[in-house]
């Protein structure tokens, strides 16, 4: 998956203001207690940060 790809789920999910938000702000303990940017930043997948937030947000699996 492409960072881009993963911006455009994300802000399909939850909308670009809240997508930003989760994105910057929501500590992921999935990612080791990191935020999905700094996840990113950091080198991680975008598609394992994606699993990440849809399993803390309870995403429906057809939208995963």
């Amino acid at each position: 998956m492409r960072l881009t790809h993963f911006r455009r789920l994300m802000e399909d999910e939850f909308g670009a203001v809240r997508a930003g938000s989760i994105s910057r702000d929501h500590v992921f303990s999935a990612l080791d207690g990191r935020t999905a940017a700094q996840a990113l930043e950091g080198g991680a997948e975008p598609r394992d940060v994606w699993r990440a937030v849809c399993a803390e947000f309870e995403v429906p699996a057809d939208r995963r």
